[in-house]
């Protein structure tokens, strides 16, 4: 399964054989896990995304992510990006080709506000525990309803996903 979308909503914690998925992302380590920071980081990102994309006719495939590759603390280490159809041959410096990894994955959905995010990882980690696997990075998150002004926070989904080792 391509874990970069879902049609529908995951009932609970769900466990995926996922294909990897190609990916052009920004990175950034030691991010202040703060409003200000991430929501600036995101904006640059996709303001640069796709206009980089669109001048090579490669299309995205699936909603926006954004993967931890360590336990976000007080600062993050992470890509925002979108799965793409093909790697690109020219990206501008600030951006990379990457990929959602492959492998044994599990995943739920979370509807709500993104104020809302951290309290649902934790919840998701204690269930991946609780159902007997053992959590491992990379982490991400598919932002699969596009944030916006006339939207209602409470109904946007994010789907949650994380590797394991088991």
């Amino acid at each position: 399964m391509n874990t970069s979308v879902a049609p529908e909503p995951f009932d609970g914690v769900v466990v995926i054989d996922a294909v990897a998925t190609p990916t052009v992302v920004a990175r950034e380590q030691d991010l202040p896990m703060t409003p200000e920071a991430m929501s600036g980081f995101y904006d640059a990102t996709f303001r640069s995304i796709f206009p980089a994309l669109d001048a090579q006719g490669i299309q995205p495939v699936g909603p926006a992510f954004g993967l931890h590759t360590r336990m976000p603390s007080e600062t993050v280490d992470i890509e925002a990006g979108v799965p793409v159809d093909r790697v690109p041959q020219e990206l501008p410096d600030e951006l990379v080709a990457s990929e959602l990894p492959a492998g044994k994955v599990v995943a739920t959905t979370y509807i709500g506000g993104y104020d809302g995010l951290g309290e649902a990882w934790g919840a998701f980690m204690q269930a991946v525990v609780e159902s007997g696997h053992t959590p491992t990075f990379p982490l991400w998150e598919v932002y699969v309803t596009e944030p916006s002004p006339e939207g209602d926070p409470a109904a946007m989904r994010t789907d949650l996903f994380t590797r394991v080792e088991d």
